[in-house]
């Protein structure tokens, strides 16, 4: 029975090396993160500015040597308020370049195609602007002509979607596709109300709560991908620039890594054929590539999904 026991426990033991090996050894997945809602996201407390969370932020970043991330820009934010385009500079003097989210952050769903291409429109100068064809990130390879939709509302008849798509790439955009997405947003405005009274366990919550979420959303999105295109692919990562973001970041770098997860550009990124992928389907509540592309190909959603506290997020530290 003693070597019986002794051998079950060296194959146990074997076996244990050889499944540590194995993760170990998989292939890295990769991932771009991108912000949006730039110059802010959420809700400014008094006594901070717009330029504070952009330069905590970039600090973050480079102390983490992030590759260069995209911050998608809704340049009606700089009406009035130098101190958000002093944000953007600092977003791109920190080596980090900009994109378009439309001018005021419109919804394709309530609003007709011609009203959003407008928008498109509308947001240029800002960021022909802060990123013009001669500066060092341009002659990096990093052009200001990728778009994010808002909301991930890509239209919700297939004429108003195809109409703006056959738009943007008429004006030689790329649109900046997501495939990870837990509406981190939500946490920004917690953050900055939960900061304004000091209350560290309330923030402790915020913090404990928002790295379940993303880590639950990831592996369920990550799985989703696997079944649209029966494959591994590179990932998006939407996150938005706000109160919460400096503070949360090193702790989702962390994570990432765990999750085996090598962080690269976007334009990186979406070299893979996936990003070549039109779902061609419309849905006024939007969704990712991933989204999308289940509801294409009929795929049925997954039993399981996660989720977190919404209503606590909503009403914390109100």
């Amino acid at each position: 029975m003693r070597k019986t026991g002794l051998k079950r426990a060296a194959l146990l033991a074997a076996a244990f090396i050889c499944a540590t090996a194995s993760a170990a050894d998989a292939p890295k997945l990769k991932v771009a993160l991108t912000f949006d809602d730039l110059p802010l996201n959420g809700m400014l407390p008094p006594g901070k500015k717009k330029s504070d969370f952009a330069r905590e932020t970039v600090a973050v970043l480079r102390k983490y040597r992030i590759p260069r991330s995209y911050g998608f820009v809704v340049a009606k934010q700089l009406e009035g308020d130098p101190d958000g385009a002093l944000a953007l500079r600092i977003w791109v003097d920190g080596g980090h370049p900009l994109a378009s989210h439309t001018y005021t952050h419109l919804d394709l769903t309530k609003n007709s195609a011609e009203d959003f291409q407008r928008e498109i429109l509308r947001n240029e100068p800002s960021l022909e602007l802060l990123m013009p064809p001669g500066s060092k990130l341009a002659k990096a390879g990093h052009d200001w002509r990728w778009f994010r939709y808002p909301y991930l509302h890509e239209g919700d008849t297939l004429e108003k979607r195809r109409a703006v798509r056959a738009f943007l790439a008429s004006h030689g955009y790329r649109i900046a596709q997501t495939t990870l997405d837990w509406e981190d947003y939500i946490w920004n405005s917690s953050h900055a109300r939960c900061w304004l009274k000091k209350d560290e366990a309330a923030m402790q919550w915020l913090r404990e709560s928002y790295l379940t979420a993303a880590r639950e959303f990831i592996r369920f999105q990550v799985t989703n991908s696997r079944t649209v295109f029966g494959r591994d692919i590179n990932h998006v990562m939407l996150l938005h620039l706000g109160s919460f973001s400096s503070h949360i970041l090193p702790d989702l770098f962390k994570l990432l890594k765990e999750e085996n997860f090598e962080i690269v550009t976007l334009e990186e990124a979406q070299q893979d054929p996936a990003y070549d992928y039109d779902p061609d389907f419309a849905d006024p509540r939007g969704g990712t590539l991933v989204e999308l592309g289940m509801q294409a190909k009929a795929i049925p959603w997954p039993t399981g999904a996660p989720k977190f506290d919404r209503e606590k997020l909503l009403s914390i530290c109100q």
